[in-house]
């Protein structure tokens, strides 16, 4: 009796069950023609296979000749160094500059005029771009540089080439997780994958990622004039990394 009694309680509640699911189906909006905007995303990774780095001298003299005759000379060195380290970097000297340099301004006493302030030195300084895709030698390239020169910054990115042979896995990625979603809509409005027609796909340019070339910063004051050039420099440690490469997509899709 007790087998029967359960076996019709089941019966109740599947019978409920089934009720509210008609219900919420009568309920559903109809999706016949409906148009769905769909973004997507997609990415891909892949190791850092150059390096830019920047360089520089600055020099700091009551002659203004002095200071400039020794960046000079020593701008010219230092290009001679990574040339010979690095013979396929390609190189780029930028942001030459000069300025006055001013003693601190002291309070007067009350009533007294300030005198017209005059330089007490003058800074001079230029900055060199090194770009190689020698990564395995590129701490020997720079130690050999901070002989002469000091390392201002360093970047890791990938080379023109390996991005744009990254271009097809990153397509396919952003297309594959687009057809994804797709999928999950359709199942979520209860329609058949199959009713879906790919009206639209905007890809909406190449990724949000930027290379910035290393460049000229402010000046500053990035070695005394007195530092032994001549001395050796231990070598740096560095990591390359990856870069992650991102792609967006929109794709509109009509139901029958």
């Amino acid at each position: 009796m007790t087998r029967m009694k359960n076996l019709v309680v089941a019966a109740a509640l599947a019978s409920a069950s089934l009720s509210v699911q008609h219900a919420f189906a009568a309920e559903t909006l109809p999706t016949s023609g409906t148009l769905v905007v769909v973004p997507a995303f997609g990415e891909v990774k892949h190791a850092n296979d150059q390096a830019i780095a920047t360089l520089a001298i600055e020099e700091t003299d009551k002659d203004k000749a002095a200071a400039a005759s020794r960046v000079n000379q020593k701008m010219k060195q230092g290009i001679e160094i990574l040339k010979k380290e690095d013979p396929q970097a390609s190189l780029k000297t930028q942001g030459y500059y000069t300025y006055a340099v001013y003693p601190e301004d002291r309070p007067l006493p009350n009533g007294l005029m300030p005198k017209p302030r005059l330089p007490t030195a003058w800074r001079v300084g230029q900055y060199v771009q090194l770009t190689t895709t020698n990564l395995a030698g590129l701490p020997k390239t720079v130690a050999a540089a901070q002989r002469v020169l000091t390392l201002n910054g360093i970047q890791f990115g990938l080379t023109p080439e390996t991005t744009r042979k990254l271009d097809d896995q990153r397509i396919a990625a952003t297309y594959k997780n687009l057809n994804e979603r797709i999928a999950s809509i359709a199942n979520a409005m209860g329609r058949k994958l199959s009713d879906a027609v790919l009206d639209t796909v905007d890809f909406e340019g190449s990724g949000n990622y930027a290379q910035r070339e290393g460049g000229a910063a402010a000046p500053m004051m990035m070695r005394s004039a007195k530092m032994m050039d001549s001395a050796p420099v231990e070598e740096p440690s560095f990591e390359p990394g990856e870069t992650t490469l991102q792609m967006n997509v929109v794709g509109k899709v009509k139901f029958k």
